[in-house]
């Protein structure tokens, strides 16, 4: 196991949602139960599905001087760039620290593959995209970070990560390694992931996708919502004075079992160790947790996995939730946006529910909870488990007192 690491703060973080752009909405939907899953109306031939999608996204507009990286996953990320004061945060580290010394690590699945999509289908007479969709900056999986970077003013080190379902989780963990290495003094995490032809069919040609609103857990689930999303933080070493902040990256956990293209460990083998990690990584044992962002997808064998794991590792007191029945399960911007939750557990002692679901498999543990509650959350654990045994779990906590 690894060692344990000093912790960063979270300087500042936001996510955009189906239930709303920014923490306030979506710490009244957690806090309110209420879902922003809708009957699916995207696309000219829309699955018979539901979705969590962001309203606004169609009308939003990027600034004139970045019109040429338009496209809806980068609309989307600049929604979510704006909410809760991120840019402004971003713009004082830069200030603080130089551009060149802050860093930039984004997750996402299908990036701005909606639009590839859409300039397939106005090919000209010779079989080229016109002129207008000749962007190669925009047709590439680097397209969001590329246009997130330039449009902060940073230039430190730059990464994409698409490790499917754990994409903006391990966000955390890269920014972690390239700050202790000396590479950057702060980093901007995060990740978006758009609604989009490939992710919707492609998922219902796995079988996957519910004809009902996803019921994580329920002992009649039926499979996933897809959703979208769009969510950051800026993290650095930990300050003081004016300069700190009361949330913490304590820990951090990957690995990838890589038993089966779309399957999980049936043992959670790889689960189990991300876990492990980013428990010894933050000095802490199961039983100091006081919430479980699970990843909680509501297919039949991730839930199973992952609802066996929670039962034999945390006491019965320990709250867990799947907030998948809030947006949907989002792909690749859905580690940033459960980190989220994570954070708002923390900062208002708020432990949601699991909403849509009505009876629990009885072969999950008590720690699953359909109701939300309030209380004190001192550390927080987030779960992301993907495609290809991509795992990733992270610990997040208060500061430490000081006297």
């Amino acid at each position: 196991m690894p060692s344990r690491i000093p912790p960063l703060q979270i300087s500042a973080y936001t996510a955009t949602c189906a239930v709303g752009v920014g923490k306030e909405a979506l710490a009244d939907a957690l806090a309110q139960s209420r879902s922003g899953l809708r009957a699916n109306d995207f696309g000219d031939a829309p699955l018979p599905t539901w979705i969590g999608r962001v309203d606004g996204v169609e009308e939003a507009r990027l600034p004139e001087s970045f019109a040429q990286w338009d496209c809806r996953n980068n609309r989307l990320a600049w929604m979510g760039l704006q909410a809760d004061g991120f840019i402004e945060a971003v713009a004082a580290a830069r200030e603080k620290y130089g551009a060149s010394r802050v860093a930039l690590v984004l997750g996402t699945s299908t990036a701005s593959i909606g639009e590839t999509e859409l300039a397939y289908t106005q090919l000209d007479e010779q079989g080229m995209f016109p002129p207008y969709q000749r962007r190669a900056a925009v047709h590439t999986p680097h397209s969001l970070a590329m246009f997130t970077q330039q449009l902060l003013g940073i230039t430190g080190p730059s990464e994409t990560i698409s490790t499917a379902c754990s994409s903006s989780a391990k966000v955390f963990a890269s920014a972690e390694r390239l700050i202790r290495l000396g590479l950057a003094d702060a980093a901007v995490v995060g990740g978006a992931d758009t609604l989009c032809g490939s992710v919707l069919f492609g998922f219902n040609s796995l079988e996957l996708v519910s004809t009902e609103p996803c019921r994580p857990f329920d002992a009649a689930r039926k499979g996933i919502s897809l959703g979208e999303a769009a969510g950051f933080a800026l993290v650095e070493r930990v300050q003081t004075g004016a300069d700190a902040a009361p949330l913490h990256l304590l820990g951090y956990g990957e690995a990838s079992d890589a038993h089966h293209m779309s399957t999980p460990h049936p043992e959670g083998l790889g689960a189990e160790r991300a876990l492990d990690e980013a428990l010894a990584r933050a000095g802490l044992a199961p039983e100091a947790i006081d919430y479980i962002n699970m990843h909680g997808t509501a297919s039949q064998k991730n839930d199973e996995v992952e609802g066996a794991l929670v039962a034999r590792r945390f006491p019965a007191r320990t709250h867990a939730s799947s907030t998948k029945g809030f947006m949907g399960h989002t792909l690749g911007a859905a580690g940033i946006v459960e980190a989220v939750i994570s954070l708002l557990a923390i900062e208002r002692g708020l432990m949601p529910g699991t909403v849509n679901t009505h009876t629990l498999d009885e072969g999950f543990g008590p720690q699953i909870r359909l109701e939300p509650a309030r209380g004190e959350v001192r550390y927080a654990l987030s779960n992301s488990f993907g495609f290809g045994g991509n795992n990733c779990s992270l610990v997040f906590g208060k500061a430490a007192r000081t006297t």
